[in-house]
């Protein structure tokens, strides 16, 4: 079967993105791979397929081109189930097994899934437990935001929820606090502390956090800026706070 929007199957694109997937508990269909198989750059994908009994469809760079036109591939491809998404309850069930207190990223309009893989990414570097994102106005998990990620997104839970202010209530009646990532904020990134759960809110660049939102935070930080532009990538932002809740906690 060929891969098309409507079997609702995922690409995964490149060596480093397929290998990652290959390593996760996540399903693969099948890996469709050009070049050499003996080559050092693959043979690490051909042993994980034959551990885990992917088939392997040995093929050339052309037909991948086409199957994922215009993508840097690599010579590799692999078809796979979309990402399932993770509920709320599951991040805060990972907290609590590893025995920390919560530390979630909640994106707020964001896009771009390109962005959103970038969140995704730094998010699972910082020792956050999960992302969540809402259904409407945001990118969701496509094989573009999984392979922003990359591989994050098949180890960091990430929940997709329908209202993300009923959601911040309910984090808040857990005794999670929220920040807000604003350029109005009350501190600087760096002055404030982390202590407990935290919920970091990252606002679309355009926006920023939507008004109800910013209604429920109980902090907000900012990042100073010396430079002639005055506000940064939204992933990059929320990259340079991630690192200090990190440290800080």
């Amino acid at each position: 079967m060929e891969w098309t929007e409507n079997t609702r199957q995922e690409l995964v694109i490149g060596r480093n993105n397929v290998t990652e997937l290959l390593l996760s508990e996540s399903p693969v269909d099948r890996v469709y791979l050009a070049g050499d198989p003996k080559n050092g750059a693959y043979k690490k994908i051909v042993a994980l397929c034959k551990k885990r009994g992917v088939p392997i469809i040995h093929t050339d760079s052309g037909a991948i081109s086409r199957k994922a036109p215009g993508a840097n591939h690599q010579g590799v491809i692999a078809i796979c189930a979309p990402k399932e998404y993770a509920s709320v309850g599951d991040i805060l069930d990972l907290a609590e097994k590893k025995g920390e207190p919560p530390f979630i990223i909640i994106a707020d309009e964001i896009a771009d899934p390109h962005n959103l893989g970038a969140i995704v990414r730094s998010a699972d570097a910082f020792g956050a437990h999960g992302v969540i994102i809402s259904k409407r106005r945001a990118a969701g998990l496509t094989s573009s935001a999984v392979k922003a990620s990359g591989g994050a997104a098949h180890y960091l839970p990430v929940a997709r929820v329908a209202n993300l202010v009923q959601t911040v209530e309910e984090l808040k009646k857990r005794n999670i606090w929220i920040y807000g990532c604003d350029m109005a904020g009350e501190k600087t990134y760096y002055e404030q502390d982390y202590s407990g759960g935290v919920a970091l809110i990252v606002g679309s660049e355009e926006s920023g956090i939507s008004k109800l939102l910013r209604e429920h935070c109980d902090f907000f930080v900012r990042i100073p800026m010396k430079g002639k532009i005055s506000c940064l990538n939204a992933s990059v932002a929320a990259a340079v706070i991630m690192q200090e809740i990190a440290k800080n906690r």
